[in-house]
């Protein structure tokens, strides 16, 4: 005899942003039976951004997510690096260690950001849906969900609503308050990422240099045949006020400031300014003594940003959502019991990882030979400052993994 007792229906949730961790936790949610949105401002996925490393506890959340393999199919591949001078002749190489990646033994995967978005955006599947090229205008919550309006999209309601819209995140600002309260830059570096031809003709190597006033630029070519993926950035002794969404304002500020410099960095500038895939960061961090407010939830940069600084920042967002995920799963019936008790769950983790990317920033800088263009010294290994986290038991692990390879 067939049960009489009505299906309670999916839980709405709605995350805003398509990025590493709105995907991961969009992936998860949808796994754990949860009515999935995606609300994204861009017309599409992002193209472009820098290499990303997942390391330590991140690789068990991509294990269980089942894309592990296809995260090594698609990692990097790097054999090395080399540091050049102002005419372009080499005075460093390594062939064990990347600025990027770190020890290329090691078993974490260096990834750049648009590869890692795309598994992560083929994991989550049709189950969930994408409002792209739009955004939120307003949250206005009650004991039982949250009313949503859209810049574009007819009004909805959500049980829940999950800000993974990074440092600059509008959920954080339409529910929390101004950045100001929460991003706190402590550094004095600024960078840019961006996809250029590969006219110094690299194959799976990536190539540095940096001069003593403040300006240095990384070219990582993966193919001689593709784009290679750029930085290029500079120091400045003091806190830049600049447009974080005017991208024109931010090329003219970078080619300000790098005027002048050696190497092959005028070419450089000259693809930056025509690149459609532009991406600008500063070191900062966002600091909360909470990441969520009633059924309104952050995640990853949103609430805790780490910084470009020691390579975790990837780590923590996919463990971050992982969690998040978990404890909404095994709380469907209180989700705000479950919001509670990820904070509780992650929190440690994510302030240690922040302060140790605040010690490495209060280490003085290495001393520079005359004409030198390189630390002397060895290729810092971020891999090393990875910390490890000990995942709870979950049910079982229901939803660790996609139904054929459970």
């Amino acid at each position: 005899m067939k049960s009489t007792i009505p299906k309670r229906p999916a839980s709405r949730v709605l995350v805003s942003g398509a990025s590493v961790s709105g995907l991961t936790i969009a992936t998860w949610l949808a796994r754990h039976g949860f009515a999935v949105t995606v609300v994204e401002r861009a017309p599409h996925l992002r193209p472009g951004g820098h290499a990303l490393d997942v390391r330590g506890p991140a690789l068990e959340v991509a294990e269980r997510m089942g894309i592990l393999a296809a995260l090594r199919d698609r990692s990097t591949g790097l054999t090395g690096i080399s540091v050049v001078d102002s005419a372009g002749q080499e005075v460093f190489r390594s062939t064990e260690s990347t600025l990027t990646g770190g020890r290329l033994d090691s078993p974490d995967v260096e990834i750049l950001r648009d590869d890692l978005c795309h598994v992560l955006h083929e994991a989550a599947g049709a189950q969930v849906e994408y409002l792209f090229a739009d955004s939120i205008a307003s949250l206005t919550q009650d004991e039982s969900g949250v009313d949503v309006t859209f810049v574009t999209a007819a009004p909805r309601r959500f049980e829940l609503v999950v800000g993974a819209d990074g440092v600059g995140s509008g959920v954080r600002r339409i529910a929390f308050g101004p950045d100001e309260q929460f991003v706190r830059a402590f550094g004095d570096l600024y960078v840019a990422t961006f996809g250029m031809p590969n006219f110094l003709g690299l194959e799976r190597w990536q190539v540095m240099y940096r001069q003593p006033d403040s300006v240095g630029a990384l070219v990582m070519g993966l193919r001689k045949d593709v784009n290679a993926r750029t930085y290029l950035g500079f120091n400045a002794p003091k806190k830049l006020d600049h447009d974080v969404r005017d991208v024109d304002a931010q090329k003219r500020l970078l080619a300000d400031r790098v005027a002048g410099a050696g190497w092959v960095i005028p070419q450089i500038v000259e693809h930056m300014l025509r690149a459609t895939d532009f991406h600008f960061y500063s070191l900062s961090q966002v600091r909360m003594s909470s990441w969520s407010r009633g059924r309104i939830v952050l995640v990853g940069d949103a609430g805790y940003a780490v910084s470009l600084g020691t390579g975790q920042a990837t780590s923590v967002a996919m463990v971050g959502a992982y969690v998040l995920a978990s404890e909404l799963a095994m709380h469907k019936d209180d989700l705000v019991r479950g919001i509670a008790a990820y904070e509780d769950g992650l929190r440690a983790y994510v302030v240690r990882n922040q302060d140790i990317a605040l010690e490495q920033n209060a280490k003085p800088d290495e001393p520079m030979d005359e004409g030198q263009t390189a630390p002397v010294g060895s290729i810092p290994d971020f891999g090393a400052l990875t910390l490890p986290f000990d995942f709870k038991q979950y049910d079982g692990g229901a939803g660790d993994a996609p139904p054929e390879r459970r």
